[in-house]
Formats: structure tokens, C-alpha cells, sequence
């Protein structure tokens, strides 16, 4: 009865965020298109707007999660947040609900998080527009073999995170990045054979060109790392309260200046920026296993 009792709960839940994400969704594409009218102060005043309505999206689907699936979230570290500063937000990636949990976290504390997102994600039936209305960057990658077969795509998805970031100088700003590049498994870590217990190399592109393009206005990284003391959970595990707690360790710092460059034609440069993010990640592996140590002796 118990695990029916969880089902029927996950059901509701679902539908709850169902209603609240169409509810949302509607304002946020008709304010949208006010952006279309090629007046600065208009634009930049609509953005308010609509990433109000989207913090009040997901203040009611934190009220959804307290009333049907409650998590307790264990917190270390830095907290310290301001909604007039311009963020640069990593995080390791294990599962959709990583991002649930980093809403949770930073909603109206820091400016609304902007997520680099897959190009295809943008036909994801009313959330792909509602990402498109809010300006989350969508990001295109092209493999080796298109670039061999058609060398004018070179830089294309360099351009593409310019334009994107472009827009997030008129107001603060958190923009998300999950430098692994997708979502951890022991398999991916195998055939990787990274050098890190819990995590996937890092790719450093996407962040260097973010940097790059936001130039001096974005000068805080904030640096998250996620475990879950009993399992990686899945969606439907999170909806039906098999997600009973996980842990977060946040550090805040300065952005170091050495990590804004040309990272497509400065060798020395790129090298540079890799070995400062590979060092970060070393950090964040033993902070996941200090994490990982607490969660066994409780």
C-alpha cells in the first residue's frame, strides 16, 4: 500500500507541475514578444518580467515538492548570494532532478539560472519555448565528421554562445553550465577512463567562451557539488519521494582574470584554462568524497 500510495503521489505531483508549467508558460510567451521591438530599456524591462514569472514558476513548484515529495537538502559551504551579481554556475551532472534541486537552491536568491541547453531541447513540447522566451542559451555541436564535410561550420557553435551571452550584459545574470558535458555513469566514466572518482573530465570550451563573450561583468564562480547519499535518482524517483535527502557543498570565488582569453586560437591560453579547470575538478572530486564519507557514517 505504501509503495501505491508513493505512485498515486508521483501522479499527482506530475500533474501539478503539468498545470503550473502551462500556467506560467502563457504569460511568459506573450511578454516575449514585446522583446521584438528593437528598444533597449523596452527589452531589458521585459526580461525583468519575465524572469519574475519564471522564479514565481518555480517558487510554486517548490511549494508542490514541500507538499507531495518533501527533500531535505543539506547545505555546506557558501551561502552568500546576491540577486545584482552577474554569476558563472558549474555543477557536476548525474540527473535531471540535479537541475530540480539547483532551482530549489537559488531561486531569487541569485539572478534566475540561464541553462546551456542541447539545440534539440528547444522542441521539448511548452518548456522548449518557454526556455526560447526566457533566453536560455541553445548550444549546437558539430561532430568531427560534419566539420570534415563541411569546414564553413567551423566556429559556428562559438558564434552561437556569443550571441547568447551577448544578451545577458543589460541585467544580472546566472549563467549554468555543466562542464562534464552530460550526465555521469559508471560506463561513460569507464570509457573515459577519467582520473576522478565521481566525475567526468571536463570540458572547458563552452565555459571559456561564456567567459569570453560576458567579459568583465561576470566575475563570480560559483562552483556546486551535488551527492546523493542513497542513489542517483531519476525523475519518477523524485516525484514519488524516493529522494529523501541529498547533499550540496557551494563555494563561491572570484574568477581568476588568467581564465578570460581566446581560447580558440591562443594555444597557451587554452592550456592554461584547461589545467585551471581540471584543477577545480580534482577539488570538487574530494569535496564528493568527503560528501560521500559524511552520508556512510550517518
Amino acid at each position: 500500500m505504501g509503495t501505491l500510495f508513493s505512485q498515486i503521489k508521483g501522479c499527482i505531483a506530475f500533474l501539478g507541475y503539468v498545470i503550473n508549467t502551462v500556467f506560467w508558460t502563457i504569460p511568459i510567451l506573450l511578454v516575449s514578444f514585446i522583446k521584438l521591438i528593437p528598444i533597449s530599456p523596452l527589452r531589458t524591462a521585459t526580461s525583468h518580467v519575465l524572469d519574475f514569472c519564471a522564479s514565481a514558476w518555480i517558487s510554486v513548484n517548490g511549494v508542490i515538492e514541500r507538499c507531495l515529495h518533501p527533500v531535505k537538502i543539506e547545505l555546506s559551504g557558501d551561502t552568500d548570494f546576491s540577486t545584482k551579481e552577474w554569476y558563472m554556475v558549474i555543477a557536476n551532472h548525474q540527473s535531471w532532478v540535479d537541475i530540480l534541486i539547483l532551482q530549489r537552491i537559488f531561486n531569487r536568491k541569485i539572478p534566475f539560472l540561464k541553462f546551456f541547453l542541447k539545440q534539440e531541447l528547444i522542441f521539448v513540447p511548452i518548456l522548449g519555448l518557454a526556455w526560447w522566451a526566457l533566453d536560455f542559451p541553445f548550444m549546437r555541436r558539430y561532430s568531427t565528421a560534419q566539420l570534415r564535410k563541411n569546414p564553413k561550420l567551423k566556429g559556428k557553435d562559438i558564434e552561437i554562445t556569443r550571441k547568447a551571452c551577448a544578451k545577458f550584459k543589460a541585467k544580472p545574470v546566472s549563467v549554468m553550465n555543466f562542464v562534464e558535458g552530460t550526465r555521469f555513469s559508471k560506463a561513460k566514466h569507464q570509457k573515459q577512463n577519467s582520473q576522478f572518482q565521481h566525475l567526468l573530465k571536463p570540458k572547458a570550451g563552452g565555459m571559456a567562451f561564456a567567459l569570453s563573450a560576458m567579459g568583465e561583468q561576470i566575475h563570480k564562480l560559483v562552483d556546486v557539488s551535488i551527492y546523493y547519499p542513497d542513489s542517483v535518482p531519476s525523475y519518477w524517483d523524485y516525484l514519488t519521494g524516493k529522494l529523501p535527502s541529498v547533499k550540496v557543498h557551494i563555494k563561491v570565488s572570484d574568477i581568476d582574470p588568467a581564465m578570460r582569453g581566446d581560447y580558440m586560437n591562443d594555444r597557451d591560453f587554452k592550456i592554461g584554462f584547461q589545467e585551471q579547470l581540471n584543477q577545480l575538478w580534482l577539488t570538487k572530486d574530494q569535496v564528493l568524497s568527503q560528501l560521500a564519507s559524511q552520508a556512510n557514517k550517518e
